[in-house]
């Protein structure tokens, strides 16, 4: 076992031992002390050696925002990926989210308007029907797994609406996410080597043409794969930016609500005391969402690359030095959020949070998955609920994904 994987060991581990992109600590939830000692004697922290190669980690709130905003110096278009793992060049699908302006702002525009404002009313007349269909058909007083029952469930119709993908299919998008994301070095992930990977998001490809073939030669309508393929930006796109802007929107649109929607559920069963409150007052569900989505932290991390030789915190990056953001760490730092540690459904400042990231590159969903949520948690208050956790959940393996993957649950009643 490293040493970097026992929680006592954060406070006697040298500094220059301390590696927190190691998958296990995740999967045990078992990062807190050491991102704790981080962001008090090294917010800014170079890790000399790594399964991913050396990198710095940035784990304070106002230095990940500073990476965030400063687009020009910290770059997420150079290097191998936006996550720590690097992606072989010969398999680099590149995407908005891995590009810098120009090119970023005109193909994130191509998409955006599938969540703007006016969008969303609609959307949420779809979005109650299916979640009200999804809780009356769950059972009663019998163990079952919320993730696949609801959490996935509920994601997974969404993704097929946004992609207007045939809907007895939609299970598909769930796996073309997972295989997009997984650990290749975890015992049970889909696939074990990024060349499966590549396969498998090949045959994703090869699927979603034909739907692009018949929406480009139709009228444009609102789904993200009509919206792309009557942009100018994005309609002819490279092999490989094709594969990498449909994985993009899969994944963006699955794993925050997907995980939240769990995460959620979870946190309120360990804090009774914010389930009582949020029974006597269903006015505090967007202060659910929010604080759920800022514990719960879906993304664990994104990855640039410096420009420049450059300071931050005192620290001297270089050109091409490996940059991570864990927002898993911004998200719990003291110096900014009043008691991060616990579970508050209504505090003062519920949105500061960088579970959504910032600047350019903030999430371009962030209110349709907000939606999405709040809908769930009004359809469970209006139905009175009790739903009742009954074992510790089956997390990932990953430092990316914050996921759980099986949370066992009985509604009684």
């Amino acid at each position: 076992m490293n040493r970097s994987e026992r929680p006592a060991d954060a406070y006697y581990t040298p500094l220059s031992g301390i590696d927190v992109s190691n998958p296990a600590i995740y999967q045990r939830d078992i990062w807190q002390p050491l991102f704790a000692r981080l962001r008090r004697e090294a917010p800014v922290h170079y890790c000399a050696e790594s399964r991913y190669g050396p990198y710095w980690s940035v784990s304070s709130y106002n230095d990940i925002m500073a990476v965030e905003l400063d687009h020009a110096t910290y770059s997420s278009q150079l290097g191998a990926g936006f996550q720590i793992a690097d992606i072989p060049a010969d398999m680099n699908r590149r995407s908005f989210i891995r590009m810098d302006p120009p090119r970023h702002t005109a193909q994130r525009k191509a998409v955006a308007p599938v969540a703007a404002p006016k969008n969303l009313a609609s959307y949420e007349i779809s979005i109650r029907e299916r979640t009200r269909a999804v809780l009356d058909a769950l059972p009663r007083n019998e163990s079952f797994d919320w993730v696949d029952k609801v959490s996935i469930e509920l994601t997974t119709m969404m993704l097929a609406t946004l992609f207007d993908f045939p809907w007895q299919e939609r299970r598909k998008l769930t796996y073309w996410s997972d295989v997009a994301v997984c650990d290749i070095n975890a015992p049970d992930a889909l696939v074990h080597s990024e060349e499966a990977r590549s396969a498998e998001l090949m045959r994703m490809a090869d699927t979603f043409k034909g739907l692009w073939q018949e929406r480009a030669k139709a009228p444009p309508r609102l789904d993200l794969i009509s919206l792309m393929a009557h942009n100018a930006e994005t309609r002819d796109l490279p092999a490989m930016e094709f594969v990498g802007n449909l994985t993009l929107l899969i994944v963006g649109g699955n794993d925050t609500t997907r995980n939240s929607m769990s995460g959620g559920l979870l946190a309120l069963s360990e804090n009774p005391d914010q389930l009582a409150k949020l029974k006597a007052n269903p006015g505090l569900v967007p202060g659910l969402v929010a604080e759920t989505i800022r514990y719960q932290t879906p993304v664990i991390h994104m990855r640039r690359t410096a420009t420049r030789d450059c300071e931050l915190a005192g620290q001297r990056i270089r050109r091409g030095d490996k940059v991570i953001m864990w927002y898993v760490s911004g998200n719990r730092d003291e110096s900014v959020i009043d008691r991060p540690e616990y579970f508050i459904i209504d505090r003062a400042k519920p949105r500061q949070h960088l579970s959504y990231g910032a600047g350019i590159h903030r999430c371009v969903g962030d209110r349709l998955a907000d939606l999405q949520l709040r809908i769930l948690w009004e359809e469970i208050l209006a139905r009175d609920l009790d739903i009742e956790v009954l074992g510790p959940p089956r997390r990932l393996h990953s430092n990316f994904i914050r996921g759980i993957r099986e949370l066992p649950v009985r509604i009684n009643g």
